[in-house]
């Protein structure tokens, strides 16, 4: 019996396409509403764990923002890798919202810095981790094991997003002698475009005191960022399950 029949005599009703097509537009509706969420909770979880590491040339140092970026944004595409692969066996979620994450990020910094601080975009253009996320997603789809997919993909998350951003940041490093001081492109800029007088943004970032074996400091960075990734992988992975399972409707999509 269609849907038109049960209703009472005089009262429009939908046919059972009709119904269907309703439903289907509904839960496309709820998808879309649930991704943009989570696309701008991410977002905002990274400007508020990654923050200045990530929005200014000049603090993309070989130290803390290799430690801290990969680590701070492995948690989301974990959590949603576990929803999609678990509930889908769908494998790219990280480069999904890495992709819409990074979109996020550069209209905030076209808007917000470019536009209304007029700071130059080659000053706070945001770090790139889609190479990142397609080393994460293959290594799930190939392992097809959330274990795996921590321990080695966990790993490359971290140890190629230097990589990734090399052809970017390389340009910055150029040494400049300004006023007999020996620095970088990205300190000059620094300089020149005054953010705030508190101390920590009137100081030369790359001078750190982190020159254990034999000065390479980057390749240590980006070492102890792999072994901590691992760690948040696992953890947010049974976050975004536990979510995917106490959210009964998404299988019924």
């Amino acid at each position: 019996m269609s849907a038109a029949t049960d209703q009472p005599a005089g009262q429009p009703g939908f046919e059972a396409d009709e119904v269907g097509y309703i439903d289907r537009m509904f839960d496309i509706i709820i998808v879309l509403n649930l991704f943009m969420l989570m696309v701008a909770a991410f977002h905002i979880h990274g400007l508020l764990t990654a923050g200045d590491w990530d929005f200014w040339t000049d603090w993309k140092d070989r130290r803390w923002w290799l430690v801290i970026t990969p680590i701070s944004l492995i948690t989301f595409p974990a959590a949603l890798s576990a929803v999609l692969w678990i509930g889908f066996r769908l494998p790219w979620a990280c480069t999904l919202l890495v992709m819409a994450l990074l979109l996020g990020q550069w209209i905030g910094r076209v808007v917000q810095f470019h536009m209304w601080g007029y700071y130059p975009l080659n000053f706070v253009w945001p770090a790139t981790l889609i190479p990142c996320a397609i080393l994460l997603d293959v290594t799930l789809m190939m392992t097809r094991s959330y274990l795996l997919t921590a321990i080695f993909g966990g790993m490359l998350w971290a140890l190629a997003f230097y990589p990734a951003n090399w052809a970017l940041l390389a340009p910055f490093h150029l040494p400049i002698d300004q006023g007999g001081v020996l620095m970088s492109l990205a300190d000059v800029q620094g300089y020149e475009y005054v953010r705030t007088g508190t101390p920590e943004y009137i100081r030369i970032i790359e001078r750190g005191t982190l020159r254990t074996y034999g000065g390479h400091v980057a390749s240590v960075s980006a070492a102890f960022a792999g072994f901590v990734c691992i760690m948040m992988y696992l953890a947010w992975w049974f976050f975004g399950r536990w979510l995917g399972l106490n959210m009964k409707w998404i299988r019924t999509i």
